[in-house]
């Protein structure tokens, strides 16, 4: 019987899931065990039978571990998952624990980036595996008010004009991605009917212009779910990679 590896997916909310991530994850042999982390009496999966784990976004503040008890536990899982050479992805939120797990500070960045903005190249995304089809530019969906300090030993990978640290990767088998391939046109507006999202909205309505966000999105969808697809089976290929390097 063949092995499928499985693929821990720590999600911080409900709506907040792998999207267009999940089926071409399944498609290139791997499963995935979706994980609740901050729901209460939740428990936490030990890392001995799984292959990869993806930390997916949220509005809660990696700054702040000290007010989510969850986080503390989740950044341990982390940790240990990068010093076992398990493959790690990290979204949003999920790159900002994980930059704070390598060392780098997490604060708010100056401006929020929230609806479709430039993601910029930079050169250390030459020869990365995530990176092969990105243009110099492209525009990438993002929801977020903290950033994060590039952890030590890490490559950036890409960077943008209100946001400079947007994708790292440390060692071989750990990224982080500041930015969302993974919504739908329907996760968005869903997104967008949050309470929390709404009232963010609301404060910044001089600033952010949700219907903009919604005219925009069916023009760039398309090449963001092409991006999602290469990322999610070049992150699964890595898992079983990974997997086949540990049976020899």
């Amino acid at each position: 019987m063949t092995h499928v590896p499985l693929i821990l997916v720590v999600q911080h909310v409900p709506h907040e899931r792998l999207g267009t991530l999940e089926e071409p994850l399944r498609r290139a042999g791997c499963a995935v065990l979706p994980f609740a982390v901050a729901e209460r009496g939740a428990t936490q999966p030990p890392l001995e039978g799984i292959a990869g784990v993806i930390s997916m976004g949220g509005p809660q503040s990696a700054s702040e571990q000290a007010a989510y008890p969850w986080m503390v536990k989740e950044t341990a899982l982390l940790g240990e998952a990068v010093r076992r050479g398990l493959p790690v992805l990290g979204i949003c939120l999920g790159a900002q624990l994980l930059a704070a797990v390598l060392g780098a500070k997490v604060t708010k960045n100056p401006q929020k980036e929230i609806g479709w903005y430039p993601l910029m190249r930079e050169p250390g995304a030459d020869g990365d595996p995530f990176f092969a089809p990105f243009g110099q530019t492209e525009t990438v969906f993002q929801w977020h008010g903290d950033t994060f300090g590039l952890p030590k030993g890490a490559v950036r990978l890409a960077s943008a004009p209100l946001c400079r640290e947007q994708a790292f990767r440390y060692g071989e088998t750990a990224w982080g991605l500041q930015f969302h391939l993974e919504v739908t046109e329907s996760m968005i507006r869903a997104w967008m009917r949050q309470p929390g999202n709404r009232a963010e909205l609301a404060a910044l309505k001089h600033v952010i212009d949700p219907m903009a966000i919604r005219r925009q999105s069916p023009q760039h969808l398309p090449r963001l779910r092409e991006l999602a697809e290469h990322v999610a089976t070049t992150f699964a290929q890595c898992v079983k990679g990974a997997v086949n390097a540990r049976r020899v």
